[in-house]
């Protein structure tokens, strides 16, 4: 099921490129930081579409790997405690007292 999920958002990322593509073609000037440049509107936006969405996957993938990771720590932590609280040998409750010698 998240497979096909994945699949679809990824076909609907791809026929908005299509379409955007196929009604854009004029000619833009886009002026970033260091440099100028004339582009077609259509690769522009194609372009700094997919740019945000792999940024995006980015920032959701490093939250993710923090979250997996403090749950690791957390595990690790109940076993450390759960093997303190656990006495050495367990006694059973019908076990007959050793006899004394006199």
């Amino acid at each position: 099921m998240k497979y096909l999920i994945i699949f679809l958002v990824v076909l609907a990322i791809f026929v908005v490129s299509v379409t955007l593509g196929a009604q854009n073609d004029q000619q833009v000037t886009f002026n970033f930081l260091l440099a100028q440049g004339d582009y077609r509107i259509s690769t522009l936006l194609a372009t700094l579409f997919g740019a945000g969405f792999i940024i995006g996957w980015i920032i959701c993938g490093l939250f993710w790997l923090r979250v997996r990771l403090q749950l690791a720590r957390a595990e690790r932590k109940v076993k450390r405690l759960e093997q303190q609280l656990a006495p050495a040998e367990p006694v059973p409750a019908n076990a007959a007292a050793p006899a004394v010698k006199d």
